[in-house]
């Protein structure tokens, strides 16, 4: 009796694990499938996104590379890894976009207003992510392996985004100068050199002041995935004529819905400009910024799946719940009149030269200690 007890469950195990296998096959199918949906139904540019956008997903879930999280390793204890990985990232990125961008000026760069709102809206931005634990890309990419908190953010992020876009108008007045777009006045070699060296000292910094505790990333993997993601960045501004964003795509699906439940958007100073009203009435694939949102969703799901980490158990209380859908809502609201999060403004807007990067950087870094202060008030980990 005994004997047929311990017997029993062998033959179990070969079928879980070839199940385990089979599902992340599965997923890329999908994927692919998806590749041969889109471009059947809105061309082959946005076919080429979704894989673009499948690509974005898969490196930052299988690298885990988090801007938030960079951020706040380095803050709490001086783990440089993340924010160098970043720094990589962009200036492989910036090599490639700059002299793109001097050469075809149909390309568009990630040009932001220097504006009061740039300044608000990105400091609070970084408090924000904190509590979050994710940016525009993290919430995303974590919603799309599964992550239960991240999964309630995204919607609340949505409804943010769509607020934050109808409001940029009444934001723009408080003051605001125009783009400074670095390559257009410097040219790309000045631009280059200029933010190169601006990267490479920050780096400088960041890794003097390292600690002496082991990174939360080891190996390779990181740096591999921070070219990888440089490379395809740069793909998306050829092949989309305009760099790598997430929340314009999030605020587009927000309007959308509302405008599903029969609310006119016609009358919005935003929402109802002729170019938006021609993306609200548009097909959602054929928005450049949506069809990369949706494939980097299930491009991460993809890759937790294969490495076995979709769908992570997250324990927190109501307070941290509650905490982190409102902070999803701010975080929405304050990239929509910052003009990006830290892909739209700080990786995009650096990488294509754009003096508004590097202000929202600075200003949402300064944000960030503000909010790993309140997330370690509300009990949250590192």
């Amino acid at each position: 009796m005994a004997g047929a007890l311990t017997a029993a469950p062998a033959p179990t195990a070969p079928a879980a694990t070839g199940g385990a296998r089979l599902v992340p096959g599965l997923l890329l199918a999908c994927g692919l499938a998806g590749f041969a949906a889109v471009t059947w139904l809105v061309g082959w540019r946005q076919g080429f996104l979704w894989l673009i956008g499948l690509g974005y997903g898969m490196l930052l879930s299988a690298a885990a590379f988090g801007f938030t999280t960079g951020w706040r390793v380095w803050i709490t204890r001086r783990d440089p890894v993340g924010i160098l990985a970043q720094f990589l990232a962009i200036a492989v990125a910036m090599l490639l976009s700059v002299p793109l961008l001097a050469a075809h000026p149909e390309l568009e760069g990630a040009d932001g207003p220097l504006s009061i709102s740039l300044l608000v809206g990105s400091f609070v931005f970084g408090a924000a992510m904190q509590v979050a634990d994710g940016c525009g890309s993290g919430t995303l990419y974590k919603a799309g392996l599964g992550h239960p908190i991240s999964l309630a953010v995204l919607p609340a992020f949505v409804i943010g985004s769509f607020l934050g876009a109808a409001q940029i108008p009444a934001w723009l007045a408080l003051g605001a100068l125009p783009p400074v777009d670095l390559v257009q006045r410097f040219g790309a070699g000045a631009t280059l050199a200029m933010q190169l060296g601006a990267l490479g000292l920050l780096g400088a910094i960041v890794w003097r002041f390292r600690g002496n505790q082991p990174s939360r990333w080891r190996g390779g993997t990181i740096w591999w995935a921070a070219i990888g993601l440089a490379l395809l960045a740069a793909a998306n501004l050829v092949v989309g004529g305009q760099p790598w964003g997430i929340v314009y795509g999030l605020g587009l699906w927000g309007a959308k819905i509302v405008q599903a439940l029969g609310v006119d958007l016609s009358g919005n100073a935003y929402w109802g400009l002729p170019a938006q009203q021609a993306q609200l009435h548009s097909s959602l694939l054929a928005d450049n910024t949506s069809i990369t949102d949706l494939g980097l969703f299930l491009g991460a799901l993809i890759a937790a799946t294969r490495k076995r980490k979709a769908c992570p158990s997250v324990p927190a209380t109501r307070r941290q719940w509650i905490a982190s859908i409102v902070a999803g809502v701010v975080l929405g609201y304050t990239s929509r009149i910052a003009f990006g999060c830290n892909i739209g403004a700080y990786f995009s807007g650096i990488a294509t030269g754009s003096l508004h990067g590097w202000i929202w950087f600075g200003c949402a870094f300064a944000g960030s200690l503000v909010g790993v202060r309140l997330r370690h008030g509300l009990g949250m980990r590192d």
